[in-house]
Order: structure tokens, then C-alpha cells, then sequence
């Protein structure tokens, strides 16, 4: 009966300690992960609401993803335009301030005097010595020589490998300087001066972008140096998915108005064939062919008046332009604004999602150490005890 006794309660004993030993396992694993189990089953009936929070903050990660990169794309964005305004504005202050007064040509004036008016002397001034600019305006040339480059540069902005200009097709360079804006101004201006196209049809041609409203010599987007997606339009817009239900356009093109239209306005201005502004007879004499040909007009008065009516309808195309980029940082800013209420938005629900996650996964740290210093306390009197029984015999009994 002894030993029948003495068996079941060491294999109770070993049981015991076994099952303590198990549970101090759970615990050691707990307080070294923070976690209640490590895998969803171990829940329970909680398992399931788990789940769903996870796949939740999973999606919300990534739109929140989504934005963290449109953000940053944007904020280059609006960035290189800004400069791109500021710089314009510079240019239009210097238009504005240009005084158009005379010739601005060095040398000496040509006057004419009609031998078939012989009882009255006239002072007809018909041009200039000298081809060569003033001060005044060579600096409206040079700063729009200069500014072309530049803001072109602007234009061809890139995030990596990715340009910002250019829509979606984002590894195709919005625009370069391949020569045929130029050259095609180069024409229009040479027609000008020659009569063949008046001063309105000249300032038609710039501002058209299309041959196909009735200005066959117009300034297309292909002729600017546009890529071809650009310039067909098929480049697509640029957007952001935000929510499961939000989807933000940001799209700012190389060649929107405001854009295009600046780099127009600045080749004109720098381009050597618009001057001078009058005929240039370097010997003096006239009647004759000219040296140099200026406007178009019969007298430097006449050739003074095209030009400043062309000179006032391209800072007129400069003053827009500056207006419209206004509206363009606008647009963008304002998705922006969108975008960061939805981030806010999501992360005030990661907040809320990761709280019910911690608080069915997580255990609380102090209750564990707590269970498991009491269980060790356990296990070393379960010790004790199983030293003790293993120490009876029917001698020491007796």
C-alpha cells in the first residue's frame, strides 16, 4: 500500500512540476515579446478582430505610403515653380520699366529730306547708323536670352529618375532645345519685317499653339521642343490614391499656358532678328537698301510703332503668364491641403486600430513579471517537496 502511494503522489508531483514548468515557458516567452501568444489561435475568440485590424492598418500603411511620396513630389513640384514664377516676374518688371522711346540704337539718326517737296524741308527720320543696341534693351535681350535657359532647366525638373513635367510618362523629358523654335521665329519675324504678314498675324502665330485655327505658321507645342506625349496631349495625368474611396490629381505639365507661354514671350525677345528696331543705312545715305532691316514701316516712326505694338503684346503674354502660374500653385496647393486631412485622418485611425490590436495581443508587462515571480516561488517548493519524498524509505519511517 506504501509503495502504491508513494508512486501515485511522485506522479502527481512530476505532473505538477511539469505543467509549472509549461506555464513558465508561456510567461518567459511573454515577457520577452510583449505578446500574450505567438500565433492568432492562441487568442481565441479575439483572434479574428486581430486579424481584421491588421489587414486595416496594412491598408492604411500604404496609402499613407501613397502620400508620403505624392507629398514629396509635389513639394519638388511647386518648388521649381515657384521659382519659375519668381523669375518671370523679374522679367516682367523689366519689360514694364523699359522705356520705349525711340530707336534705342546707337550711331547717329538718318533724316530724309523729299526732293519733291522742294519748298518745304523736311526732317523725315528713316533709320540709324549703327545696328547695334543700347543698353537699355540689349538688357531686355540678354536677361531673355539667359532666362530662357533657365527656366527651360526649371521645366525639366526630376525626382531620381522621374521628371515632374512631364505627366505620366514620367522618363520622357518634357522639353528641349532642339533648335526649331528658334528657327521658326527666326521666319516669322523675317515675314514680318518684309510685309508679308502683318504685326496682328505675327502675334497670332505666337500665341496659337495649333496650325489648324487658321495660322498655319503657328507655334506648336512640337515646334516649342515639347516631347511628342506632351505635345499630342496623351501624356496623362499624375495621381495619388489616398483612401479606398480618394484618388488626387496633381498634374502640373511642362506645357500648360502659363508655362508655355513664357518660353514663347522669352524666344522672341532674344532672338537676333527681331532687331533692330529700325533701318541701318551705315553710310548715311539714303534712299538705299538697308544694312540692317528693322520693323516693318516706311519711316523709323512706323518701325518704332510695330515694333512697340509687338514689344507691348509680348509683356502683356509675360504679365498673364505670371497671373496663371498663380493659379496653377493654387490647384496643387490645394490638393495638398486634401491630402494631409486624409493623412491626418488615416493615422488618427492607425491610432485607434493599433489600440485594439495591443490590447487583445499585448499582455501587460507587470501583471507577467508578477505571475512569474510567484511561479517561480512554486516551482521551488514543488522542488523541495519531490527532494523530500525521494528521501523516504521504510527504514527511515520505522
Amino acid at each position: 500500500m506504501t509503495g502504491v502511494s508513494t508512486l501515485a503522489q511522485a506522479l502527481r508531483q512530476i505532473e505538477n512540476i511539469g505543467n509549472q514548468q509549461k506555464l513558465f515557458g508561456q510567461l518567459s516567452e511573454q515577457l520577452a515579446s510583449g505578446k500574450k501568444t505567438q500565433k492568432f489561435s492562441g487568442l481565441g475568440t479575439d483572434a479574428l478582430t486581430s486579424l481584421r485590424s491588421r489587414a486595416s492598418l496594412t491598408s492604411i500603411d500604404i496609402y499613407m505610403t501613397n502620400i508620403k511620396r505624392a507629398d514629396t513630389t509635389i513639394g519638388l513640384s511647386l518648388t521649381a515653380i515657384e521659382e519659375y514664377q519668381e523669375q518671370a516676374n523679374e522679367f516682367n518688371d523689366t519689360l514694364i520699366n523699359f522705356v520705349q522711346e525711340g530707336s534705342h540704337q546707337l550711331g547717329d539718326k538718318i533724316f530724309y529730306d523729299d526732293p519733291a517737296t522742294t519748298n518745304v524741308v523736311e526732317t523725315i527720320h528713316v533709320g540709324n547708323t549703327s545696328s547695334k543696341l543700347d543698353a537699355d534693351i540689349q538688357a531686355v535681350k540678354d536677361h531673355a536670352s539667359n532666362l530662357s535657359t533657365y527656366l527651360t532647366e526649371l521645366l525639366n525638373t526630376k525626382e531620381g529618375d522621374n521628371y515632374v513635367f512631364s505627366g505620366a510618362d514620367t522618363l520622357e523629358q518634357p522639353i528641349k532645345n532642339t533648335g526649331t523654335l528658334d528657327a521658326a521665329i527666326n521666319t516669322l519675324i523675317t515675314e514680318w519685317k518684309n510685309g508679308t504678314i502683318t504685326t496682328d498675324e505675327l502675334i497670332a502665330d505666337i500665341e496659337d499653339r495649333s496650325a489648324f485655327n487658321g495660322n498655319p505658321n503657328a507655334l506648336t507645342d512640337t515646334i516649342i521642343g515639347y516631347s511628342a506625349t506632351l505635345s499630342s496631349e496623351t501624356a496623362g495625368k499624375v495621381f495619388v490614391r489616398a483612401d479606398e474611396n480618394a484618388e488626387f490629381d496633381y498634374t502640373i505639365l511642362a506645357n500648360e499656358d502659363s508655362l508655355r507661354n513664357m518660353i514663347v514671350a522669352l524666344s522672341v525677345l532674344k532672338n537676333d532678328n527681331l532687331y533692330p528696331i529700325v533701318d541701318v543705312y551705315e553710310d548715311g545715305n539714303y534712299p538705299g537698301t538697308p544694312d540692317a532691316q528693322g520693323a516693318p514701316g516706311a519711316t523709323a516712326t512706323e518701325q518704332q510703332d510695330n515694333f512697340y505694338e509687338l514689344f507691348n503684346r509680348l509683356t502683356q503674354i509675360v504679365n498673364e503668364s505670371v497671373d496663371e502660374i498663380d493659379q496653377t500653385r493654387f490647384r496643387v496647393e490645394n490638393v495638398r491641403v486634401q491630402m494631409n486631412k486624409t493623412q491626418q485622418s488615416h493615422q488618427a485611425e492607425k491610432n485607434l486600430l493599433q489600440n485594439t490590436v495591443s490590447d487583445i495581443e499585448d499582455v501587460d508587462m507587470n501583471e507577467v513579471a508578477l505571475k512569474v515571480s510567484i511561479l517561480q516561488t512554486q516551482l521551488e517548493a514543488s522542488y523541495s517537496a519531490t527532494a523530500i519524498s525521494r528521501q523516504l524509505s521504510l527504514v527511515n519511517f520505522l
